[in-house]
């Protein structure tokens, strides 16, 4: 049998009725905290627990926020030597992980746990290539609810597309035969085009009763770009690439602006149970201002980016914790209609950077717009109608809607002031230097269907 076969029959001799894309999970962009890019490998059951009641003390549920995610180095030495399956690391996990899943699971939150679909993990730690079933199998039985899952030391079987699909889609078919739901959240940093192949698994009707295929999502979210770090928009070589479309080395240390731009081309192939993950927050980990970071959580809101906080959750300061629960910014990245927003256009600016409009639809016919200005001076714009409903056409361009701008308080306090209504444009708006400005359009009177003429 051919080797790419070989996951393919596993499937069909293990089905269950769960499937990736079906799995009940992320119907909206999954949402909590990792470990990683606070703590790096320092991590142990008490960093994990600490994290679980800081979640309770700050109420963080209310807002959305539910798993509770281990990242690398959790690991033993070594695996089970008769067995074969994962061991914790004894120091770091004590009372084991099965024991830390209980107490988070208490607590109503739920628990991550990580790997690499490679010999070793990116810090050194085995990894999961050739050991999907009993891994899968060992999560299931701790208790795990979401799988982050890595890229290094991946045996050099990437470099098409159909390499890396068998290999990340063996895991997919292992969590699956468990009969967990376990979120499958893919971390391969876009190579290859994880946008293209995760959406998509196919099992030939020899082996499992089908007209022809049977297509599904092999997981719930995939990574687009190498790893983010903790900086506005500088340019770093260990993130060369311009797009990621065809990028030979997704690398690390990309600053947040260029996975912004990463992710603009890729917003159509996500949608409900399947993601574009722009990388985990870094919101409250001191690298930006205040105005860039409200940048950052409101365009990885927008994008339907994962929202998975990555900084000391324990110990945050009141402009961290306002920006995290903004709830009319998380209402837009857990809308319903699971659609990310597009951009519009993108201008450069003389003095470096560059201005973007950004538009997405929300439910019952309303809509986002987004204008972000990457360069150091303010700006003044004016959005016109005819740029954001572009794509739902003359009736909607030249209609009269209420504006909610998301970033200002109302009169009670509440995240998305209402500033008025407005017919072909929003005049005159003054955007900051490294500023966001995020706005819910609603029509103020009904907005016709389109017309088959502007098909």
């Amino acid at each position: 049998m051919a080797d790419y076969l070989r996951p393919l029959l596993y499937l069909a001799l293990s089905l269950s009725p769960v499937l990736a894309h079906d799995n009940g999970l992320a119907l909206t962009p999954q949402m909590g905290w990792d470990t990683w890019n606070y703590y790096g490998c320092d991590v142990s059951e008490q960093t994990l627990l600490m994290a679980a009641q800081a979640f309770i003390t700050y109420d963080l549920p209310k807002y959305g926020y539910e798993y509770i995610i281990t990242d690398d180095c959790w690991q033993a030495p070594q695996r089970n030597a008769t067995t074969g399956a994962p061991v914790a690391d004894p120091t770091k996990f004590p009372s084991g992980m099965k024991a830390v899943a209980d107490q988070i699971h208490s607590l109503g939150l739920k628990f991550g746990v990580y790997s690499s679909a490679g010999k070793y993990t990116c810090g050194g730690h085995f990894g999961s290539l050739g050991y999907e079933q009993i891994d899968a199998q060992t999560y299931a039985e701790w208790g795990a609810d979401y799988l982050k899952y890595d890229n290094c030391y991946n045996e050099g079987l990437a470099g098409t597309p159909r390499l890396s699909y068998d290999r990340y889609a063996n895991m997919s078919f292992a969590l699956n035969a468990t009969g967990r739901p376990i979120l499958y959240s893919m971390c391969n940093w876009g190579e290859d085009g994880p946008w293209n192949f995760a959406p998509v698994y196919l099992i030939p009707a020899r082996l499992v009763r089908a007209v022809t295929y049977l297509t599904q999502t092999i997981a719930n979210s995939w990574r687009i770009s190498g790893d983010i770090y903790d900086n506005y928009n500088r340019y770093d070589e260990r993130c060369p690439c311009t797009s990621m479309i065809d990028c030979k080395l997704a690398g690390f240390h990309c600053a947040m602006t260029r996975i912004i731009d990463f992710a603009a081309p890729v917003g159509q192939k996500a949608g409900v149970n399947h993601w574009n993950d722009l990388d985990m927050l870094e919101v409250g980990n001191g690298g930006m201002t205040y105005d860039e970071y409200v940048t950052h959580f409101s365009m990885w809101a927008v994008l339907k980016s994962p929202l998975v906080l990555g900084n000391d959750v324990t110990n945050m300061t009141n402009e961290t914790l306002e920006i995290i629960t903004n709830d009319a910014i998380i209402a837009v990245n857990q809308d319903a209609n699971g659609s990310p927003a597009e951009r519009m256009w993108k201008v450069p600016v003389a003095s470096g950077g560059d201005l973007s409009l950004w538009s997405g639809s929300l439910v019952n016919n309303t809509f986002v717009i987004s204008l972000l200005n990457t360069s150091p001076e303010t700006q003044t714009v004016t959005v016109n109608f005819t740029d954001v409903f572009i794509d739902q056409g003359p009736s909607y361009q030249t209609g009269t809607y209420a504006i909610y701008d998301l970033w200002q308080r109302d009169s009670s306090g509440a995240w998305g002031k209402n500033i008025g209504t407005y017919t072909g444009a929003i005049p005159n708006v003054e955007i900051g230097l490294h500023q966001v400005r995020i706005w819910k359009a609603v029509p103020a009177t009904t907005t016709s269907k389109r017309d088959t003429a502007e098909l």
